[in-house]
C-alpha cells in the first residue's frame, strides 16, 4: 500500500481528467468570447477562468475532501432526497439531455458540415452521429480501460491538432487584441460576462459527476486512504486546471484576434470554422474536424461511464451498468439530430439554475469544517441559492414561453430585489443571508 502517486501516475490522471472536461463546449466558447470581448479580454479570461477552471477542479475535491463516495452522498448533506433529485438532474443534464448530444453535433457543425452541401446536411448529420456514438458505446462498455484510452492515446491526438491551429493563429494575428473594439456588453461588464459565459462548458456540473471517476483511477493506483486520496485528488486537479488555463488563454486571444478577418460570429463553432479554413486552407477543415470529433469523443465517452456508473448505483436492481450506458447512448443518439442550436438555446436555462447549486455545494463542502457540517448551514445556503436560481432559470426560457408565462414581470421584480440579478448573480445575496441564518442556528443548536 502506498500513500502518493508518482509522477507519471500524477499526470497519467491529470491527463485523464482533462481529456473528460475538455471538450464541445471548452472549444466553442473562449472563441466567441474573445470576439465579443475584444480589448477587454484579459477580465473576460478571469471571469471565464473562475467559473470554466477554477470551481470544476474545486469540484472534483469536493468530492474527495469530503470523503464521498459519489455526488449523491455529497448533495445528501442538504437532505437525503435532494440528494437523489439534485443528482438525478444534474446527471441527465451533462448527460443524455444535453451535454452528450451537443459533442455529436458540435463535431459534426463545426468539423463535416462545411465539407458537404446544404442538401445532404441531415443525411450526413443523421450519419456522423450514429458513428460517433457507436464509438463511444463501444469505449463505455470497457470502463476499465478509460485511463489509458483518454490518458495515453485520445489526448495526445486532440492536443496535436489543437496546438497547430492555435500556432498558425497566433504566429499571423488578424489584428492586435488592444485595436479590437468590445461589443455592447463587455464594454463594462467583461468580468461578470465572462464568469457567466463559463458556465457554458458544464464543467462544474460535470466536476461533481467526474469525481468520482478520478478517485477510482487513483485508488485502482493503490491509494486506499481516503486523505491520501482526497490530496492526490487535489494535486492532479491542479496540473489539469494549468493546462487548461493555457489553453482558454490562447484560444481566447485568438478569437479576439480574428476580429480583424472576421465579425463576430453568431457561435464559436463558425469562428472555429471561419478561423482554420482562414489559416490553413482546405486542409484547415480537416485539422479542425479532427480536433474537434477528438475532443468530442473524450468528453463524451467520459459522460457516458460517470452517468451509468452514478445511476447504477442510484437505482439498483432496474438496469446493469452495460443497460443504462446503452440507454443513455441511443437517447444521446436521438437528441443529436434536433440540432445544436436546439440544444445549447434548452440547456442555458437548466445551467442558470443549476449553477448557482453547484457553486454553492463545492463552497460548503470545501469549508464544511468550519460549521461542523451542520444541515442548518447547508439547506439555509442551498435555499436561498435556489430562490433566486428560480428567477434566472425563468429569464432564460424561449421567448414564446416567456411572454405565456408572464415572465417579463417576474424578472423585472427579481431585479428589484436580488442584487446583482442583472449580471447573472443575483444568487450571491440570498445565499449570504442562507449563510448568516444557517450559522446561526448551528451555533443555537450547539
Amino acid at each position: 500500500m502506498k500513500n502518493k502517486l508518482t509522477m507519471k501516475e500524477t499526470v497519467i490522471v491529470a491527463s485523464t481528467l482533462f481529456g473528460m472536461f475538455f471538450g464541445a463546449g471548452n472549444l466553442i466558447f473562449p472563441v466567441h468570447l474573445g470576439q465579443m470581448a475584444g480589448s477587454n479580454s484579459w477580465p473576460a479570461i478571469i471571469g471565464f477562468v473562475i467559473t470554466a477552471v477554477g470551481i470544476p477542479i474545486l469540484a472534483v475535491a469536493a468530492i474527495g475532501n469530503t470523503h464521498s463516495d459519489d455526488l449523491q452522498n455529497l448533495s445528501g448533506k442538504v437532505s437525503g432526497w435532494y440528494g437523489v433529485v439534485f443528482t438525478t438532474i444534474l446527471y441527465l443534464t451533462i448527460g443524455p439531455f444535453f451535454a452528450i448530444p451537443r459533442c455529436a453535433t458540435v463535431s459534426f457543425t463545426t468539423g463535416i458540415a462545411p465539407m458537404i452541401s446544404e442538401q445532404a446536411f441531415r443525411t450526413g448529420q443523421f450519419i456522423f452521429t450514429f458513428v460517433f456514438f457507436a464509438v463511444v458505446l463501444f469505449f463505455s462498455l470497457k470502463p476499465s480501460g478509460i485511463t489509458t484510452w483518454i490518458g495515453r492515446i485520445i489526448n495526445p491526438v486532440f492536443l496535436a491538432f489543437l496546438a497547430l491551429l492555435i500556432i498558425v493563429a497566433m504566429i499571423h494575428p488578424g489584428a492586435a487584441v488592444a485595436d479590437v473594439a468590445p461589443e455592447a456588453d463587455y464594454v463594462d461588464g467583461a468580468l461578470f460576462n465572462g464568469f457567466v459565459e463559463g458556465y457554458g462548458t458544464m464543467d462544474a456540473i460535470a466536476g461533481l459527476a467526474f469525481g468520482i471517476v478520478i478517485i477510482g483511477a487513483i485508488r485502482e493506483l493503490g491509494i486506499s486512504d481516503d486523505g491520501d486520496v482526497a490530496r492526490e485528488t487535489l494535486k492532479a486537479g491542479i496540473y489539469t486546471g494549468v493546462l487548461m488555463v493555457v489553453i482558454y488563454l490562447l484560444t481566447i486571444l485568438m478569437g479576439a484576434q480574428s476580429r480583424g478577418l472576421f465579425e463576430t460570429s453568431d457561435n464559436g463553432a463558425i469562428a472555429l470554422t471561419q478561423i482554420s479554413s482562414h489559416y490553413l486552407g482546405g486542409f484547415g477543415s480537416f485539422v479542425l474536424a479532427i480536433t474537434i470529433t477528438f475532443a468530442c469523443l473524450k468528453t463524451a465517452l467520459g459522460l457516458v461511464t460517470s452517468c451509468s456508473e452514478m445511476f447504477v448505483k442510484m437505482f439498483p436492481g432496474t438496469l446493469s451498468y452495460r443497460g443504462w450506458a446503452i440507454a443513455f447512448t441511443a437517447f444521446s443518439f436521438v437528441i443529436s439530430n434536433v440540432g445544436l442550436t436546439a440544444i445549447i438555446n434548452y440547456a442555458v436555462p437548466f445551467l442558470m439554475l443549476l449553477y448557482p447549486l453547484v457553486i454553492t455545494l463545492v463552497v460548503m463542502a470545501l469549508a464544511e469544517r468550519s460549521f461542523g457540517g451542520s444541515k442548518h448551514v447547508y439547506r439555509c445556503v442551498t435555499a436561498g441559492a435556489f430562490i433566486a436560481a428560480i428567477f434566472d432559470f425563468a429569464k432564460t426560457l424561449p421567448e414564446g414561453v416567456q411572454t405565456a408565462l408572464n415572465i417579463p414581470a417576474m424578472t423585472e421584480f427579481a431585479g428589484k430585489v436580488f442584487p446583482f440579478f442583472d449580471i447573472g448573480l443575483g444568487w450571491v445575496v440570498p445565499s449570504l443571508i442562507g449563510l448568516v441564518i444557517g450559522l446561526v442556528l448551528y451555533k443555537v443548536k450547539q
